[in-house]
């Protein structure tokens, strides 16, 4: 009985070492900090190859936009379509600030027409923007640009990849556990790790903020009022409390304190936007 206690123990210590070691993480800088200052270093597993989420993410992208296709949903609104891919041809060039690699990526944009109130921007900058968002809330461009810049940062500071990486350790740890305690195991699949970091699990509250900042800022320095994010969550916090809460809301949430701290950041890069105006003007 107490040999098997003792094997029982020694098992547990071999499953804790074995995914520690593993499951070891690094540490990363994605983007310079900007003037809004994101400098928070950020934790990812070497189970999570980044090309390969990249590109799992674009496979994904390019079946959604398909699917959209074929029910007639895609850029079908001609002035609509062209109106978010001009902002986004404003809002782009500004990534650069934050990395200038990201001036390399294959960026898309399209308009998806759904009563959904969303959108997203893939591993890669690969962006969607849904109709319903822009029709439902009487969008102007520079609220619109607030919501591809919040989309566009997630992006930027890789967001999907921390969450893959999350999703991946706890997935091993528990697999490798249950092997050597005779529980059973499983494996990663990357496609369904795209789909699970972009459209299921949600982005934590220190990832909302730092893309609420970055997006502020890219929306500045490419002349849209940051302001304009304010009146947006205003927005979308009237529409929550008209019934179901949009979709957008489910990782979005527009709480006062998060009002709070984007009119601080777009207060801080107004300088920017009024640089940006007065560039345009001439």
């Amino acid at each position: 009985m107490k040999h098997s206690k003792r094997w029982a123990t020694a098992r547990m210590l071999l499953a804790g070492g074995a995914v520690a070691a593993v499951v070891a993480c690094q540490t990363v800088q994605t983007t310079a900090p900007g003037t809004v200052g994101i400098d928070r270093k950020q934790t990812v597993s070497p189970l999570v190859d980044r090309s390969q989420l990249t590109q799992a993410a674009a496979l994904e992208y390019r079946q959604t936009l398909d699917a959209a296709s074929t029910k007639g949903q895609l850029d079908q609104n001609k002035a609509m379509t062209e109106r978010v891919q001009r902002i986004a041809g404003r809002l782009i060039p500004q990534t650069a600030v934050f990395r200038p690699d990201a001036q390399q990526w294959k960026w898309e944009t399209h308009v998806i027409s759904s009563s959904e109130l969303n959108a997203w921007c893939m591993p890669g900058g690969k962006i969607a923007v849904y109709s319903g968002l822009i029709d439902k809330l009487k969008l102007t461009d520079d609220e619109i640009a607030a919501v591809m810049g919040h989309e566009i940062a997630h992006a930027l500071r890789e967001h999907a990849w921390e969450r893959a990486s999350q999703a991946a350790n706890a997935n091993l740890g528990m697999s490798i556990a249950g092997a050597l305690l005779g529980v059973g195991g499983g494996g990663m699949d990357m496609a369904g790790m795209a789909y699970q970091v972009m459209f299921e699990l949600p982005n934590s509250r220190g990832q909302e903020t730092e893309a609420d900042r970055i997006g502020v800022e890219l929306a500045a320095r490419a002349g849209y009022d940051p302001r304009a994010a304010v009146t947006l969550w205003q927005k979308m916090g009237q529409a929550d409390s008209g019934g179901a809460p949009p979709k957008f809301l489910s990782t979005h949430p527009p709480s006062a304190e998060r009002q709070a701290d984007l009119a601080n950041y777009a207060q801080r890069v107004m300088p920017l936007y009024e640089s940006a105006r007065g560039r345009a003007t001439k």
